[in-house]
């Protein structure tokens, strides 16, 4: 199989699983499903920054070290910001009004055809750019 599902987390999705918040149970199932090679999931290293800056704002610098041991331990695959990538978040910045950090998500879906996993309510200003599943919402 070579045109498996993808899908694209975004800091919400991540942030909801790290924290077993409503939306984790999703999240998990895609991270099993991945685990059996059913389907693909990424994160790009920016969106990864964003996550490990919350943690340890919120929690600590320990907890972060077990954040980013945990990310690595799954089956996601890290993508880089290149120049291409940068370039492209730019340009969806500049049209859209979302974060510069969930631009980089919009671009990684982009490039691997993927969905975006999110409960973010911006996301909702680029639907016409990218497919994205919406999670559950924090309570």
């Amino acid at each position: 199989m070579h045109d498996l599902p993808a899908y694209v987390l975004d800091s919400f999705a991540f942030i909801a699983y790290l924290e077993d918040e409503p939306a984790a149970q999703r999240v998990q199932k895609i991270l099993r499903d991945a685990e059996e090679n059913k389907c693909k999931v990424y994160i790009s290293i920016i969106n990864l920054g964003e996550i490990l800056y919350s943690v340890e704002r919120n929690n600590g610098l320990a907890k972060t070290h077990e954040a980013l041991a945990l990310i690595q331990s799954l089956p996601i695959e890290i993508l880089p910001a290149d120049n291409q990538t940068v370039l492209a978040a730019a340009h969806i910045k500049a049209n859209h009004p979302i974060s510069y950090a969930d631009a980089f998500v919009v671009v990684a879906a982009q490039k691997i055809n993927g969905t975006i996993m999110t409960g973010d309510p911006e996301f909702e200003e680029v639907t016409n750019l990218a497919k994205i599943e919406w999670l559950k919402k924090r309570k």
